[in-house]
């Protein structure tokens, strides 16, 4: 058995066939859990070689079995893939549709650089035998053959196998590296060199070669059923102590003292959209993106943080450790009570209960930071934070939103808060919010949700958890919590798992008879509606389920009788008539404006969204649009970008106007033709955001309607 660490470069260098055996699963990566972190991951490797680091990032993809076959073909070598066939399969994918997207610009000398790593040279190869380094032998055969073998520019829709998942890949890369190669300020030959070291050069493996006579299964299961995957907490565990190791530190002490992660709380299980992993391995990732304002995949945690510890930061390794220990203990404080179902939580606290029941965890990088040692921040601040940041993560859920790009928007507004003044932060965090107005990440105003939770099916909408924690919220409201100017009453409901109950019962028919078919309709329309719903105890619950309203033994009595809550006081209060769809229709406009109150927007927000349609270009989009679209945050700091002027700044104010030399312009043109001594010139390439993008670049994702909210901070 040999094993080496090595690339795609290495492993695909020779020629040779990689054969996936018949027994073999199908190909089954897709796009969100594999093909878009993947992607992702490559990309970050390229830009970090076009942001001149010094150094070349990699990013480890895993390890893979092969053996070599009893009987080779005639002028190759055969392996067999024993375990990490997906993974090669794949990345064979992306070499392909990369090569064609690079002939696509007749960059033809890096096309052929990819080239030999997918396809071996018809000297090595039989007259019978494909050209492909890598062969499927199961039913993907003809899928992967075709898609690897297609003649670009490739018509997908027009290829046999087009619902093949191994051509969807294909064409998600294809289409990616596409984008990427046209997007940035640099020339697409430069973006390509860059991607091709990226893909050769920076991707690494472990490849465990067997002979033709060991036993592979075993090596097999050892690897996939004995074993214990490493998380991303293992390795940074053991990069850390190395690190200490290396600083002449006591590894000793620092692991009985500061490494906080061995415990039954950090190595709960959990789960971070479909990805499940450790508490600590999520804690670790959701730290990094409270120091660096990136958004981070959890597989390429490990890689982020040895890059942040050798690159960004100037601690020692002690002294990172002992921050994040002391933030550790408080994310695990901040958790822990708010699992008391019965303590008085802060504001802090109650987020974190929300956020639990709503399974959101792209906002604890925010907690991360506001909380973080040496921040500063008052009490009053961090709790208008948090209030701005829920209500738009809650009022995008009331709306069912798209949730995809919140974790990057968040990572984004970190980043812009970072070194922000007390005094300031609350107007950053306003404007940053406020200026979010495309689809997957603005901050809805009240007429939406007052107009879309009027006729909701609220109950089938949402899950148990999260419609109790609303209607909790709204009891809260009843008791003053969220009410502009209104006192507060007693204490907040304790948060048990009550009962949500149908006052109008679902099995209506039984005890509440109507009319006509038109009343059926209607009444069925209406049952499952929010003012509809409410909290009861189990046994109350029990006790009243279809029964009639009125009448001694009625439901209304009962409530009357045992309930406390004060929405079903009021429930009581105004239906000694009756109840019936009317007043369903009333209390729901009651019960979402509870909801509003208990996330507010600022006065003068109506969460617009700007209409992707308009025909903004190149000639018509102003400095002001990427203002207006949160590309770019009024106060950042402007550089010259050509060398001749090094030392050429400015501040973008309000409008697009800019404060250059203490004088103020009416734009960044301006601005650039005073530092040009009246000469004309691109002002879209002449200034970029300090440590950012380039202000073509920020044009460039506004018109392709894919950037909003960044402050123009990363390029």
């Amino acid at each position: 058995m040999k094993t080496d660490v090595t690339t795609p470069q290495g492993i695909f260098g020779m020629p040779q066939h990689l054969t996936v055996p018949l027994y073999q699963r199908p190909y089954v990566w897709n796009e969100d859990e594999q093909w878009g972190p993947l992607w992702a991951d490559i990309r970050r490797i390229a830009e970090h070689r076009l942001g001149g680091t010094g150094t070349l990032a990699t990013h480890f993809l895993g390890a893979v079995v092969t053996q070599q076959a009893d009987t080779q073909p005639v002028g190759v070598q055969e392996f067999l893939i024993v375990d990490g066939q997906q993974r090669l399969t794949t990345l064979q994918l992306v070499l392909d549709a990369t090569a064609a997207a690079f002939r696509a610009r007749e960059l033809d000398a890096l096309t052929g650089q990819l080239e030999f790593l997918t396809h071996n040279s018809a000297m090595f190869l039989g007259s019978d035998q494909p050209g492909l380094k890598l062969r499927h032998t199961n039913r993907d055969r003809g899928a992967f053959r075709e898609v690897m073998q297609a003649i670009p520019p490739i018509e997908y829709a027009a290829l046999s196998h087009r619902d093949s998942l191994l051509v969807k890949a294909h064409e998600f890369f294809y289409g990616r590296v596409g984008k990427w190669l046209d997007e940035g300020p640099e020339a697409p030959p430069i973006r390509a060199d860059a991607l091709s070291v990226a893909l050769q050069n920076a991707l690494e493996l472990v490849v465990i070669q067997l002979s033709a006579s060991e036993d592979s299964q075993e090596i097999f299961e050892t690897l996939n059923a004995r074993g214990t995957p490493l998380t991303a907490a293992d390795l940074i565990k053991n990069f850390v102590f190395q690190r200490l190791k290396q600083e002449g530190e006591d590894e000793e002490r620092a692991y009985r003292e500061l490494w906080p992660f061995e415990t039954k709380f950090w190595e709960a299980e959990v789960s971070v959209g479909r990805f499940a992993t450790t508490r600590s391995a999520v804690f670790l990732s959701q730290w990094l993106v409270s120091r660096v304002g990136k958004e981070i995949s959890p597989r390429s945690t490990f890689t982020r943080f040895k890059f942040f510890v050798e690159h960004e930061t100037t601690l020692s390794m002690v002294e990172l450790l002992r921050l994040i220990s002391e933030q550790a203990r408080t994310y695990q404080q901040l958790t822990e009570r708010a699992a008391d179902a019965h303590a008085d939580l802060s504001r802090l606290e109650l987020h974190m209960y929300r956020m639990g029941i709503a399974q959101v965890e792209i906002t604890k990088p925010i907690v991360l930071w506001l909380t973080e040692p040496g921040a500063g921040y008052s009490k009053a601040v961090m709790d208008r934070v948090i209030d701005m940041v829920e209500s738009w993560i809650v009022r995008r859920r009331l709306l069912r939103l798209q949730s995809s790009d919140l974790g990057r928007i968040a990572a984004d507004l970190v980043s812009t808060g970072r070194g922000v003044a007390e005094s300031e932060l609350i107007g950053v965090v306003e404007r940053f919010l406020t200026g979010q107005q495309y689809a997957s990440t603005y901050w809805p105003g009240d007429a939406e949700i007052t107009s879309a939770l009027a006729t909701e099916h609220f109950y089938r909408r949402f899950s148990q958890p999260m419609q109790r924690l609303l209607l909790q919220a709204a009891e809260d409201w009843y008791r003053g919590y969220g009410s502009r100017g209104a006192s507060k009453t007693g204490v907040r409901v304790f948060r048990d798992k009550q009962q949500v109950e149908h006052i109008l019962p679902r099995g209506w028919r039984t005890n509440w008879p109507v009319t006509s078919a038109a009343d059926e309709a209607d009444r069925d329309d209406h049952v499952h509606r929010l003012g509809n719903l409410t909290l009861l105890t189990g046994s109350l619950n029990a006790s009243v389920s279809n029964s009639g309203w009125l009448g001694d033994k009625g439901k209304r009595s009962a409530v009357d009788r045992h309930d406390v809550f004060l929405m079903n006081r009021a429930v009581v209060a105004r239906s000694v008539a009756g109840w019936d769809e009317s007043m369903i229709d009333e209390r729901t406009a009651e019960l979402t404006r509870a909801l509003l109150e208990t996330w507010p927007v600022p006065d003068t927000h109506e969460g617009k969204v700007i209409d992707r349609s308009s025909r903004l270009s190149k000639a018509t989009v102003s400095y002001a649009h990427l203002i207006a679209a949160g590309l770019l945050q009024v106060g950042a700091t402007l550089v010259c970008t050509d060398e001749r002027w090094p030392d050429a700044r400015c501040e973008v104010l309000a409008g697009g106007q800019v404060l250059y030399g203490g004088k103020r312009y009416s734009s960044p043109a301006a601005a650039a033709r005073q530092v040009r001594e009246g000469k004309s010139g691109n002002a879209w390439y002449f200034w970029r955001v300090e440590n950012g993008a380039w202000l073509n670049t920020l044009r460039d994702r506004l018109l392709n309607g894919d950037g909003a909210g960044g402050g123009g901070l990363s390029a």
